[in-house]
């Protein structure tokens, strides 16, 4: 019987605490916007623009790195879908 309500109380906890997809996807967006310097009415000619702007100073064969090149386009993705 003891188990049961253990397990219960685990349940009841981790439904109650776990992140909500919504908050954390609005964040993913707020901070993918962010990167690209975009604000939230930004078009996809815009975000596109950006994206490109960015990616000439920070692209690996220019002199930047991976690391920003990769959050660049990941910002892109998030914002535009993967196959932008």
């Amino acid at each position: 019987m003891k188990w049961l309500v253990a397990a219960l109380l685990i349940w009841a906890a981790w439904t109650y605490l776990k992140p909500s997809g919504k908050r954390r996807m609005a964040a993913d967006e707020a901070e993918a916007r962010a990167v690209l310097g975009v604000g939230p009415r930004a078009d996809a000619a815009a975000i596109r623009a950006a994206h490109r702007r960015l990616l000439a100073g920070v692209h690996p064969d220019r002199g930047g790195s991976a690391e920003l090149a990769q959050r660049v386009n990941a910002a892109r993705d998030r914002l535009l879908g993967p196959s932008a």
